[in-house]
């Protein structure tokens, strides 16, 4: 009759001197097999996030302007043309930077920035409306409520916004409202908003006029 030892052996096809041996290897270097798994942190990102060369000339007539772009789950500045805006005497000069602004964040990526890693998750329905009767002085209205786009797409519009001079007086918070009567609300691009954009808050603080 065989022993217990040499039926396991030949139930699982492995010679049990080698399942033995495979025993011992493991516990001689002091690894100690298991079935939890081990969270090693994400995989590196293989990105290069090399903002293009905008060197040469371009069909686009408009001002260079900075746009904030995703790449490697976080923000960086990306020049690129902004459509001059046209002169209308019945529309607000900051509406139409702004305007020109949001379709640079809304437009495709290059081939090139596409190659560097960059992407934008800002809607392509998004556009600037003017500021309502009683609101604060600087006060850009969108047509969708701030509060109703992802976080990303907020903080690339925040940190867009707050870096053309056109639209911010200079360094300090960027007062949006939505299309509706709601008070407007401030978003301040911070080094923290551009290194985790995912998780800035998307209901800023709001403003009184």
């Amino acid at each position: 009759m065989r022993s217990r030892a040499a039926r396991l052996g030949v139930l699982f096809s492995v010679p049990l001197s080698a399942a033995v041996a495979g025993v011992l290897l493991l516990s001689g270097c002091g690894i100690r097999a298991t079935t939890v798994p081990v969270d090693v942190g994400a995989a590196p990102s293989r990105v290069s996030c090399d903002t293009p060369s905008q060197s040469g000339q371009t069909s686009v007539q408009g001002i260079r302007a900075t746009v904030e772009l995703v790449c490697g789950s976080q923000l960086v500045g990306v020049e690129r043309v902004v459509p001059a805006p046209e002169k209308r005497p019945s529309k607000d000069p900051l509406v139409l930077v702004a305007q020109g602004l949001l379709e640079s964040l809304e437009r495709e990526p290059s081939a090139e920035e596409r190659d560097s890693g960059f992407t934008s998750v800002v809607p392509r329905d998004l556009s600037a409306v003017p500021s309502r009767a009683g609101d604060p002085a600087g006060t850009l209205r969108l047509s969708r409520k701030p509060e109703d786009l992802q976080p990303v797409a907020l903080a690339q519009v925040v940190c867009t916004l707050a870096g053309s001079e056109a639209v911010s007086a200079g360094p300090g918070p960027v007062i949006l409202g939505g299309p509706d009567t709601d008070p407007p609300r401030k978003w301040e691009c911070t080094d923290a908003m551009r290194a985790r954009p995912e998780s800035v808050a998307t209901l800023g603080e709001i403003v009184r006029g």
